[in-house]
Formats: C-alpha cells, structure tokens, sequence
C-alpha cells in the first residue's frame, strides 16, 4: 500500500494571492496570514509570491481564471470576504465563486485554494480572520502549500 502525504516546505513554489478590496479591513488580516505562512512555513521566497487586488469577491474568478491560463503558477490562493446583507446576494455570489474557482482548478490541473470568508455578520467575518476562529488566509495558504507538494510527488512517483 501506497500513502503519498506531504508538508508545507515548498521553497521554489511560485504562488499568486488574488484578493478582493472590498471589506478589506477584514481581508488585509486574511493577506498577512497568508503571505506569513507562504514565508514563515512554506518557506516561500518573496519573489516568488505575488499579490493582484480585485474590487470585490466576485470578480476573483475571472483574474484567477486568466491566472491558470498562464500556466505560470504552481498554486493560486483566493482571498476575500463576503457578508450577509437583508437579501440571499451573498449566497449566490458565493456560490458562483465556489463554483467557478473549481471548474478553473479542475480545468486547468492548478490548486487554487479558497480563503473567501461568508458570514452572516461583520463580528462573525473578523473571528475568521484572525481571533477566535483562526486565519482563512492561513487555512487557505496551507492548503495550497501541501497541495503542492502531493501534486510533484504523484508526478515522480506514479
């Protein structure tokens, strides 16, 4: 029996955070955990780290979709925040990102790991983003991180 299971060292990886403007008081802490982690634990050079700001969530699909297209990235980290407002936007809004995001990963064989925050209230948004519920963007980087490496290890090995 074969176990293929990685860590989160990827020193030579290059990586490109996507992240939303929109709530960005919110998403500049989900943006510090994440390049935090690309460096502190993934060990990521700065050069290899790059960070593209869009206006809001939604249109994250569409430049990480261009991003794949590339061919330039060994992961793709999306970040940003959506919360509920008196009508269900936030829902379907979400649920193109989610959709979308996965068809672009499957389609074009990149990981593309999703730190989008969706919450009910701005209280619930910050405790993922850094207090009681940890760091999305972290999550999210680690992710990435450890897909990584389990990709180029399927590669040299089966």
């Amino acid at each position: 029996m074969k176990i293929i299971e990685q860590g989160f060292i990827s020193k030579e990886a290059k990586i490109v955070i996507v992240i939303a403007r929109f709530n960005e008081f919110i998403n500049q802490q989900l943006l510090i955990g994440s390049i935090d982690t690309l460096k502190r634990i993934g060990e990521v050079k700065d050069h290899n780290i790059t960070v593209i700001k869009v206006p809001g969530a939604y249109e994250i699909p569409i430049v990480i979709n261009n991003l794949a297209n590339l061919k330039k990235y060994d992961a793709i980290i999306a970040l940003g925040t959506i919360i509920k407002g008196n009508t269900t936007h936030f829902m379907h809004i979400t649920n193109q990102i989610h959709a979308n995001l996965s068809a672009i990963s499957m389609n074009n064989n990149i990981p593309i790991s999703i730190g989008v925050i969706t919450a009910d209230n701005i209280e619930q948004a910050i405790e993922r983003a850094g207090t009681k519920l940890g760091n999305k963007g972290k999550e999210a980087t680690l992710s990435a991180l450890e897909t990584i490496n389990i990709l180029q290890t399927i590669e040299k090995q089966l």
